[in-house]
């Protein structure tokens, strides 16, 4: 059960890595470390829990009748598993995300188009050479 549940969370860190800032690099190195560290020790668990020795435990108990009952005990305890409510409002967020991206795109591109076609960047200084008052009054 670890194995098949760590499957389905798997990360794609190089694609994560890409969106870091320099700044936040170490933040994301200590994250990666702690999830690889946490990963390994899921995947080190067994798939089921070892059984228990029924028959041992009411050899060894002086009390008759008490590892049976810890036994019915043990077998009708069900540990439930968390419910995933928040993937389905996070796949409608990136998808609206990635929704507004598009059209910022768009938009953005569409007004290149048409600053080239109005020459305004003819004659511009390279941006990095500009103030940003120059570079203000060049383009507004």
């Amino acid at each position: 059960m670890a194995g098949r549940r760590a499957a389905l969370k798997a990360i794609d860190w190089m694609a994560f890595a890409e969106r870091v800032p320099p700044n936040q690099r170490a933040i994301f190195n200590a994250l990666k470390t702690r999830s690889d560290t946490l990963s390994a020790k899921l995947t080190s668990l067994p798939e089921k829990p070892p059984a228990i020795d029924w028959v041992y435990y009411k050899t060894a108990i002086a009390k008759a009748g008490m590892a049976d009952e810890f036994e019915k005990k043990y077998n009708a305890l069900k540990v439930p598993e968390p419910v995933d409510t928040q993937t389905d409002k996070i796949n409608a967020q990136e998808q609206e995300a990635a929704k507004s991206a598009a059209e910022f795109v768009q938009a953005s591109k569409s007004l290149i188009v048409q600053s080239l076609e109005r020459g305004r960047f003819d004659g511009f200084y390279p941006v990095n050479f500009m103030f940003k008052a120059a570079w203000h009054a060049a383009l507004f």
